[in-house]
């Protein structure tokens, strides 16, 4: 992979590991010399992991639409500022520009952001590795929910295999690295992906 998507939120919550992996996420993409895309503001999580790539050497490319750009305080250090008309236009440059998704925590924005990576997963229209960097198990009672989803016959086992997960950011980036995709369904016509 040479470039990364990461989803998480603007605000620092209230467990500082989190900031921590954040930055270590950060510094790890750069030394990987993996460009990291993301949400263009220098605050909460995405500016610990933003502002640790650049301080390392890293390549970021920040994302945002206009109407964000004072609300999400948007980092002016970027080595590249793209500014959208719209929250879709903005997902749509960010899903072109990469070539796999990351989670970490955040809030309704985040959620959305890896519930729409994953379900154009689903549905065939990228088969991009989709991992989670679940520190502290932040995201454990959403995937016993996605478990549940899938005991209930509403999510297939191997969609929900689709998820990377790991509490290790190596660890991750090494289960997105050897991510196999599955197959695009067949009612997919070959030209739509």
């Amino acid at each position: 992979m040479n470039s990364i998507v990461v989803f998480c939120g603007s605000s620092e919550g209230e467990d500082s590991k989190i900031l921590k992996d954040a930055t270590l996420l950060g510094s790890t993409l750069a030394k990987k010399n993996i460009t990291l895309v993301y949400g263009a503001a220098r605050i909460g999580v995405m500016g610990h992991v933003a502002q640790a790539c650049l301080d390392n050497g890293g390549e970021v490319i920040g994302i945002i639409p206009d109407f964000l750009m004072l609300r999400e305080v948007y980092h002016s250090s970027l080595s590249e500022l793209i500014v959208t008309a719209s929250m879709h236009e903005r997902k749509t440059k960010m899903h072109e520009l990469s070539e796999g998704v990351i989670v970490l925590p955040g809030g309704y924005g985040t959620l959305e952001e890896f519930f729409e990576m994953i379900t154009w997963a689903q549905l065939g229209l990228h088969q991009k590795p989709i991992g989670i960097l679940n520190t502290g198990g932040f995201y454990d009672e959403l995937l016993a929910m996605l478990e549940k989803m899938v005991k209930q016959g509403f999510l297939k086992r191997i969609n929900y295999e689709m998820i990377q997960v790991d509490e290790d950011v190596d660890a991750l980036l090494e289960k997105m690295e050897n991510y196999q995709p599955i197959p695009v369904p067949k009612w997919i016509k070959k030209g739509q992906v």
